[in-house]
């Protein structure tokens, strides 16, 4: 299930962040937290990194835990952002989010749901594509 939401919000310059690539992937992932959060959900985590890989958003969505994959894309010639979460990229996120259960007992209680959010850049906004259950752990 996709949901298209339009947020306008500048890709500024983040602090510690002196690559411009880098810089518009950390300001696609504030505006869907933004958007995250305007839907009901909390935000629990943001780049949560450890050896097996990053986290972009954790978020509590009632009883579920939202693992949350942003995928920023300029170009339409290259595929859909979505597209590149290929099976070697959801497994690493999934091994990080198993990790991430295993330190964090409580949040293991939860059922777990994978959704990509695509972000479009474009005239200093983005366009959000929310992907819920984009794919599963098993």
């Amino acid at each position: 299930m996709a949901t298209r939401l339009k947020l306008v919000s500048a890709a500024q310059d983040v602090p510690g962040r002196r690559d411009p690539r880098h810089a518009l992937g950390s300001a696609a992932e504030c505006a869907a937290a933004e958007v995250l959060e305007l839907a009901g959900l909390q935000v629990l985590l943001r780049n949560w990194r450890r050896r097996r890989g990053e986290l972009d958003i954790v978020a509590r969505d009632g009883d579920v835990l939202v693992v949350a994959e942003v995928r920023v894309h300029n170009h339409a010639e290259f595929g859909s952002a979505a597209a590149s979460v290929d099976f070697i990229k959801q497994k690493k996120i999934i091994r990080t989010t198993q990790q991430l259960l295993q330190q964090q007992p409580a949040l293991a209680k939860l059922r777990v749901r994978f959704d990509v959010i695509e972000a479009k850049h474009h005239a200093g906004a983005f366009e959000l594509n929310w992907i819920k259950y984009a794919f599963s752990a098993g």
